[in-house]
């Protein structure tokens, strides 16, 4: 955060996204306390992602981190950029951690249990899906990569008798209002790669909720040659029935 309250230079990486140096003095904290308490197993990060797949295709284990997720949204200074860290065993994430520096709040998932944190008060939530039927769907969508195929299954949902209201979101924040009960549907078609979602999926997972890999229609797979993923579908337990109808 000491970053994000002065003024700031921006670079533009190879693919064209931003990267401000707290990027990398955010992975720098995050990848030596990791290995500081669990020296064995090894780190995939957005700013450490060299390792060939010849080696890393046999990790059982490893840490997946995007120190700084959403920095087109901490270049706007609107607060809704993320830490993203997630635990992925056999090619599943199993543990996730979400933290907004903004608010001081994180969500994670512990013994089986989903939490939200909110690091100024201790407060601990406990996160548990709503039990009323959904009549309207919340639609949580990209401020920055709303596109066609978006607005195409807003309109299937629409011929399906729902009413549908689009709720904008930057970064992991996205899965973080469905394990809240604020949105029910997250369709991403634009490119993602895989530390951008292992913790968001492992919260949606211990939320009992579904992330669909769009080509496969599977779950998704971590620590592929490729850590690009596919486009996927993230439901809300509440409209896991209706999968097959959106794919």
């Amino acid at each position: 955060m000491n970053v994000y309250n002065t003024s700031f230079d921006v670079e533009v990486k190879q693919d064209e996204s931003p990267l401000t140096l707290a990027d990398l003095h955010s992975n720098e904290i995050i990848v030596r306390s990791l290995h500081k308490l669990f020296p064995e197993i090894p780190i995939i990060s957005e700013e450490q992602k060299n390792t060939p797949y010849t080696i890393r295709k046999h990790y059982t284990e490893f840490w997946l981190v995007d120190p700084l997720d959403g920095t087109k949204e901490f270049v706007k200074r609107n607060g809704e950029f993320t830490i993203n860290i997630a635990l992925v065993k056999h090619g599943t994430p199993v543990y996730g951690l979400i933290a907004q520096p903004a608010t001081g709040i994180l969500w994670h998932n512990f013994n089986g249990s989903l939490i939200k944190l909110n690091a100024g008060s201790e407060e601990l939530i406990p996160l548990s899906v709503a039990d009323s039927s959904v009549d309207q769907i919340n639609v949580v969508a990209s401020r920055t990569h709303m596109n066609e195929e978006t607005t195409n299954m807003i309109e299937q949902l629409k011929a399906l008798n729902y009413s549908v209201n689009i709720v904008n979101a930057g970064s992991a924040l996205k899965f973080c209002l469905i394990c809240e009960n604020k949105a029910h549907i997250y369709p991403r078609i634009a490119p993602t790669m895989e530390w951008d979602t292992a913790a968001g999926e492992a919260l949606i997972h211990n939320f009992g909720g579904s992330v669909i890999d769009f080509k496969t229609k599977q779950t998704m797979v971590y620590n592929k040659e490729s850590l690009v993923n596919n486009p996927f579908l993230v439901l809300h337990p509440s409209l896991k029935h209706i999968a097959e109808k959106l794919m």
